[in-house]
């Protein structure tokens, strides 16, 4: 019986650890716009901290616009909507907007679902934004 006990707890701590390393992102400042490149699974924690404050900073050197390109994400959660919600608040408090560039068909399918879609700009290229 201990022995399942320490491998129940080994499991959980192997999940914990991995958690946060699904997701991958890139950022840079393209024609006045920020550019976020999400891969992987976008579930809010530790990286959806670290993207907040990429996009945080972005804003305080006066950036308006934010490109989100989640075609390479697989899987959103609900943290990981919040954190498209938060930065798409953040943007527009600021004047800005976001756009969400080119979704996969399980993500768009959630944001039909949740109506995002009509809160979030959805584009097909980045040279529908940056002109």
């Amino acid at each position: 019986m201990h022995h399942v006990q320490n491998l129940i707890a080994r499991i959980k701590k192997i999940k914990t650890l991995n958690s946060g390393q699904d997701m991958k992102y890139t950022s840079e400042i393209k024609n006045d716009a920020l550019v976020l490149r999400l891969s992987g699974d976008l579930i809010g924690e530790s990286d959806g901290t670290n993207i907040l404050q990429v996009a945080s900073d972005a804003i305080e050197q006066g950036i308006r616009n934010c490109i989100i390109d989640i075609s390479e994400l697989r899987y959103i959660n609900s943290s990981g909507i919040g954190v498209l919600i938060t930065i798409l608040t953040k943007f527009r408090n600021k004047g800005g907007e976001v756009y969400l560039l080119n979704p996969s068909e399980s993500v768009k399918k959630l944001l039909v679902i949740t109506k995002l879609n009509s809160i979030f700009q959805v584009v097909k290229s980045e040279s529908e934004v940056l002109k």
